[in-house]
Formats: structure tokens, sequence, C-alpha cells
């Protein structure tokens, strides 16, 4: 029986021979949209087939895997257009053998929200590029000068600029631009290259930065003179469709030859539609757009600039540049013809651009507090220092916190669940979904819920441990399914329903399994900052501040809980929000905190935690709950402690329970 593999949600379904994509997707609860009951008139599932091998699900997509191409497919074509390259509608294409099908972010019903604003405070504007209005002398018989002398004259005697620059693309259009009596607006970057001259007076001019995550590209269009935001957005890395975390997909590039090429095109076709969007959102022309900032993680920085990221698989981890690359925004086709293009430096093979924006954005360079900084996500990475040094290091998280490899997991959408409470008596759970106000018991919820995404997730396993229906070690109590219906057995091991009635198809629940993969990433986590700690050999830790998309909605409380960072005081752990976007804005607006970032990222110690032989030991003391070994005095003062149960392996105090309310 042919096994279907859906991204990026990772769910599988098993189907019989002939049966569709959207069939299937609907047998295993895949958020796949389709409003005329599989007629192929509407065209809204979408979805693109998978390519080549998949090491993931060890499986490799055979040439006749599907049907061919439907009498309803080539009708909605000629009726609709055609649909966008690789992509085929669900309801028509024909499952043959194993498959891996891409659910593009236009045909999921619950679309996922993205979630990232910038906090520039105290940013002083200073773009790169500036503009310069001149009048410039009128050509005439017998002055052979020539429009570009003319106009680099003018700006010579009005602006004091000198020895400029004159691209082919601007020579173009020079005559025009010089030509009329209302003068001439020229773009200008480092005071020394023309990018662009429109003829009249021109005042507004603007510049993107945006942060390639693994999972989420997030942008945003700002006003070179005032610094303003004027649009946010934000969409899916298409790349999930080739491996949902960074190491998925090295595997594919390495398992089909030019894979590389397919990623580089899905990132740079994501760039483009982005830059498009923002454009559209705030009414400005590509033309005006004149700086282009990209930041990111290694192997993201490497594939948007066309190169192999297969070397970053393996030791020695090697980049193949560490410096911040220029360039021009058509050079990664992304079409703003007067765009320059920035892309941030990186730290190590697996510390990037977006790391060295955290650093920017956060400044652990320039305070005497020793501040911890963590990006968590597929890949975490982690900052400790101060401006005495600064450490940084990776951590292989995987993709368990952002939803993926947990069996209710989904992406941040309307209807997830993003709070949990368990009474710390009856059991029973109260939950809070994106998009809604009000609480699960609450008067006039009345949402459907879909699954948990990553702060539920968190907040789910805290409370499980918080109430005692987790052990230390990661374990259900299964005597305490004499007092609750929820806790129910599951084969040899046992599963907490927290959505609908148990025994239920549709109950919601988290496993044993789910359990142990956010123990397996927290511990990840946790691991490569005792090893940053080994090595900066601080006494304390004054700040610790989670920052991404995901990090930067973590309850500091439940990432005290749940261990993801040393014991500390409450207050003393907060969001830094999109930490990594703010950095690549600063880098945007100013010349002196771009020049900043790139001296600071020098400057910073890389820890390869490959090559600790604390790692594993690490790695070990921090799978319990909060923590195997390490004391945590601090949270048990803030919040009442669970005593670990007699064949738990690790020790703790035993404080009265107290049933936390929400807020």
């Amino acid at each position: 029986m042919p096994r279907v593999v859906f991204t990026p949600s990772g769910l599988v379904a098993h189907a019989d021979d002939g049966t569709t994509v959207l069939d299937a997707a609907r047998r295993a609860g895949v958020d796949l949209d389709s409003v005329c009951g599989g007629r192929g008139i509407c065209g809204r599932c979408a979805v693109v087939p998978g390519e080549g091998s998949f090491p993931k699900w060890a499986l490799t997509m055979a040439p006749d895997a599907f049907g061919p191409l439907t009498s309803s497919e080539v009708a909605y074509a000629s009726r609709r257009g055609a649909l966008t390259p690789g992509a085929r509608l669900g309801c028509q294409l024909q499952v043959r053998n194993d498959v891996v099908v891409d659910v593009p972010v236009t045909s999921q019903v619950h679309r996922p929200v993205v979630r990232k604003h910038v906090d520039v405070t105290g940013l002083v504007v200073d773009p790169v590029i500036h503009l310069h209005y001149v009048v410039v002398e009128r050509a005439e018989l017998g002055d052979d000068r020539s429009a570009a002398r003319r106009l680099a004259e003018a700006l010579r005697a009005d602006h004091g600029l000198e020895h400029l620059t004159f691209p082919t693309r601007v020579l173009a259009s020079l005559h025009r631009a010089v030509g009329g009596t209302e003068g001439t607006t020229v773009a200008v970057a480092e005071g020394q290259r023309v990018l662009a001259a429109w003829p009249g007076f021109v005042d507004r001019s603007f510049g993107i930065a945006v942060d390639i995550g693994s999972t989420t590209i997030a942008g945003h269009l700002c006003d070179l003179h005032t610094g303003e935001v004027v649009a946010s957005g934000g969409l899916m890395n298409p790349q999930i469709r080739f491996g949902e975390d960074l190491m998925s997909r090295v595997s594919y590039v390495m398992m089909n030859p030019g894979g590389e090429q397919a990623l580089t095109s899905a990132v740079r076709g994501a760039l483009d539609e982005l830059a498009g969007t923002l454009c559209t959102d705030a009414g400005v022309e590509r033309q005006h757009v004149l700086d282009l900032v990209l930041v990111g993680n290694p192997i993201m920085h490497h594939l948007v600039l066309g190169i192999d990221p297969t070397p970053l698989g393996g030791a020695p981890f090697e980049l193949a540049i560490s410096d911040a690359v220029h360039g021009r925004a058509v050079d990664v086709e992304v079409q703003l013809p007067n765009a320059e293009l920035y892309v941030g430096p990186c730290i190590a093979g697996h510390v990037g651009a977006d790391t060295a924006a955290v650093i920017l954005s956060e400044k652990p360079h320039a305070s005497r507090r020793v501040q911890l900084l963590v990006d968590v996500g597929t890949n975490a990475e982690i900052v400790l220092g101060n401006d005495e040094r600064q450490y940084a290091a990776s951590s292989p998280t995987g993709p368990a916190f952002e939803g993926a490899q947990i069996s209710c997991g989904q992406r941040a959408t309307v209807s997830a669940v993003e709070r949990v409470r368990i009474d710390r008596t009856t059991f029973e759970p109260r939950l809070k979904v994106i998009g809604t106000d009000a609480w699960s018991d609450e008067p006039g919820f009345d949402a459907t819920i879909t699954g948990l995404c990553g702060s539920g997730i968190i907040e789910i396993m805290g409370e499980l441990y918080l109430s005692g229906l987790l052990r230390t070690d990661g374990t259900f109590d299964q005597s305490l399914a004499e007092r609750t219906r929820r806790l129910v057995p599951e084969g040899r091991t046992w599963s907490y329903v927290f959505h609908g009635e148990p025994g239920s198809d549709r109950a919601l629940r988290i496993t044993q399994n789910d359990v142990r993969a956010i123990q397996l990433a927290k511990a990840a986590l946790r691991a490569g900052i005792e090893l940053l700690r080994d090595h900066a050999k601080f006494a304390t830790i004054d700040d610790i501040r989670l920052a991404g998309a995901f990090g930067s909605h973590i309850d500091p409380l439940y990432a005290l809980v749940l261990g993801l960072v040393p014991d500390a005081p409450l207050e003393s752990v907060r969001s830094a929000g999109n930490a990594a976007g703010s950095g690549a804005v600063r880098a945007l607006l100013s010349r002196s905190e771009r020049a900043e970032m790139e001296a600071a990222v020098a400057g910073v110690v890389k820890i390869e935690t490959a090559l600790e032989a604390g790692f594993q030991q690490h790695f070990v003391d921090a799978m319990g709950f909060p923590h195997s070994t390490a004391p945590t005095p601090l949270l048990a003062a803030v919040i009442d402690l669970p005593a670990p149960s007699a064949d738990a392996p690790t020790a703790g105090r035993r404080r009265s329970r107290r049933t936390q309310e929400a807020p």
C-alpha cells in the first residue's frame, strides 16, 4: 500500500493504488483546502509533488509514482491559467507508489500566522544610500561634456560627491533623467556608486530587510530617510518540502545531484514574492527600493547565494565565505532593479548571519552585564557574553519545538493551541487558541481546535510536569490514571488527552513519544548552553533573552520549568522578540550599525559542540525536567515544583501543589 508523506506537517497516510492526494490528505488529517468537492474546479487543493530521494523517510520517488495529468487539470488550466510550476491538483493527482507531497501555504485552510515585529529603539538613521537632487546644466551645441559628466559636476558642486561611478543600467536612462528642466534626483551608495537617476524631485527611497529562517521568511520594508517600517510581512520557506530541518535539506542535496539548484530557486522565488507583496502593501514601486539586506543561518545563506551547502553537512563545516557579501538584488533573482544587496556576515559553519543580527540587536558586546541569547529554532543558535568576551555555539534541536515530530503539532495558525493550563486536582485542561481571546472554559469560546503550535507544546509539557502527570524523567505517572479519565493507556505507554473525548478518533493527545521528542530537543539546546558556560567561566548570567519566531513566544516561566535555560530569577528571562529581524533592519538603516555588526562578529569565539567531549554528558543531564542534576532554587521560589516519584532518577524537594491561574 503506497505511503503518502505530507510536508510541512510530516503527516503520513497509507493509501490504495489510485487514491487521490486529496483523499489521502483527508484520511491523515492534513490541512488541504478544497471548495469544489474534488471536481477540479476551484484549484484550492494545489500541491507540489516531491522529486528525488528523501532519506528522512527512507523514500525515493519513482518516475511513475503519480498518475498522469488528467483532463480536469487540463481544463482547469485552460479556464483559470496554468498552475504554478511543478504543481498539480490534489483532487486529481493519483498515488501509484510511495510519495512526498508538499502542501503550500496557499492551499492550507488554516494558514500560518507569521508574527514578527521589529524593535529599533535608539537607532540613528544613517543609511548607506542617499538621494541627492540637482539641477544639471543643459547640453548646448559645442559643449562636449557627456550627460554623466554634467551630472557628476552638479553632484560635486551641490553635494561634495567625488569619484562617482555610473553602471551601465544607469547610463541607459541617463539622457531622460537629465534632459528636462525639472532637475534630477540621483540615488548614490557610499557616496560613490550611482544606483539610479530620475527626472524631477524624488524624496522617498526604501530598503528591505529580510530574515531568512529555515521555517519562516520575514521581511520589513523601510523608508531609508525616516527609518519608518512601512510594511512587514512573511511567508513559509518553500524549502520545507525538501526537508523539515536544515540537515534534511543538506541530505536532499547530497542524495539528489543538482538538488541545491532547486533549493536555491525555491528560496529566491520566495524572496521575490515577499518583496513584491511588501511593495504592494505599502504602495511603493520596485524601482524605488534601493537596498536589500539579508540575514540567515549558514545553510540559508549559502543557498540564497547559489552556493552548494553540502560542506556544511559534515566536519569541518567549512563556510564558502564568512565575511559580508555585497552585490545587487538581481544577483539573487529578486527583481528590484536599482537595489544593492548586502548579506550579513556569518560567525562559523553553524552560526550564521541571523545570529550576527541578533548580536547587533541585543548588543551583548556593548554591555557589562552577562547576556545569554538563545535563538530557538530547528537549529538553536546560542551566544553568551558581555563587553569583555563573547562565545557562540549551535545545537541541533530539530523541528520538534515548532510542531514537527509531535503527533498533534502544527504551525502557528488560527485555531492552534498556544497556551495551556492543567488543574492540579482534577487534571482537566484549559486551552487558549490563536485568534480567540477567551479560554476554552470561558463563555463565548467557540473556536475550532486543530493542534498545538510551538508555545502550546512548551506550555503543555510544563503543565504536565507541574501537575505531577509527568515525572522528572519524562514518563507519565500511570498511578494517576485512577484520578483522571484523560490519562489513557496507549500500547505499553500512556498518553494525556487534552482535547476531545478519550477514546475518540478526533481526540488530541500528548504521547510518550511526543514527550521524548521535546526532551531530546531541549537537552540538545541546554547542552549547548552548558558548554558555553564551561568555556566562558562567568560567575553569573544577568540576562537571558529568548529570540526567534518561536523563542519570542515562549513564556519565560515554562522555559525555566522545562529547563530550556539555566535556573535564573524569572524577571531576568524575557523575550527578545524578532531580534534577527530587528538586527537586519538596523543594518539596513545605519551604516555605523552595519560596521558594528561586522566588528562584533569578528570577536566572537565559536565553540563547536561536535568536538566537545562534555557535550554528551551535558545532554544526558539535561533530559530531566527541569534538569537531572542542576538544582533550581530560583525557580522553586516562584512556583511549586512537584516532588520526584520514588522511581525517578532525579532528586528534588517537595512543595505543596498550587493551581496556577491563567492570567
